[in-house]
């Protein structure tokens, strides 16, 4: 019977010859991806298992997108990718070649976006760890058109935990920048 043993990251199985190991074991593949971030293009040689999540925090010094959960349930990392909001931890970046991200970095340019000062008008925050993600999945919220009522908001937004419970607020947030109000 052979003996097998992982080493390095590759399989080898001694005798059978049934597995054999990865030509540079140290070495996870990657790939560039080129992306426009903010309205900035730009292209980043990155693991194939990154993240988008990863990239933007680590590859190109964007952390106002946050890493709560690291699992997609939390919505702290949520961000726009062509338009629609994604959990940025779930996404691979390779995967995100030509697309157009937009984090809350990006989203009001010089001034403040509408929904970024309602949150202000509402005090629709309090320790702000998942005021960004919040503010993003907001957007998404009112480009997808689900805010014909506070039950719609909250169904909609019900992906985005807010540890401190500000919910209420957050709705008022959202409502005020749909709608003005």
């Amino acid at each position: 019977m052979a003996a097998a043993a992982l080493a390095g990251g590759a399989l080898a199985v001694d005798g059978a010859g049934l597995f054999a190991p990865a030509a540079d074991a140290g070495t996870a593949p990657g790939n560039a991806v080129t992306v426009t971030v903010n309205g900035r293009r730009t292209t980043v040689t990155v693991d194939n298992r990154t993240s988008l999540l990863d990239l933007l925090r680590e590859h190109l010094g964007l952390t106002g997108t946050k890493k709560g959960c690291n699992a997609g349930a939390c919505g702290a990392c949520t961000v726009l990718v062509d338009g629609r909001r994604v959990n940025s931890c779930l996404t691979l970046a390779v995967r995100l070649d030509g697309a157009e991200v937009t984090t809350i970095e990006g989203l009001g340019g010089d001034a403040l976006h509408p929904l970024q000062q309602a949150f202000i008008d509402h005090d629709a925050f309090q320790c702000g760890f998942c005021t960004s993600g919040q503010i993003m999945s907001g957007v998404g919220c009112i480009r997808e058109g689900h805010t014909g009522s506070a039950a719609e908001i909250r169904e909609w937004m019900s992906g985005n935990i807010c540890r401190c419970g500000c919910y209420v607020n957050i709705v008022s947030a959202v409502e005020q920048a749909a709608h003005g109000t």
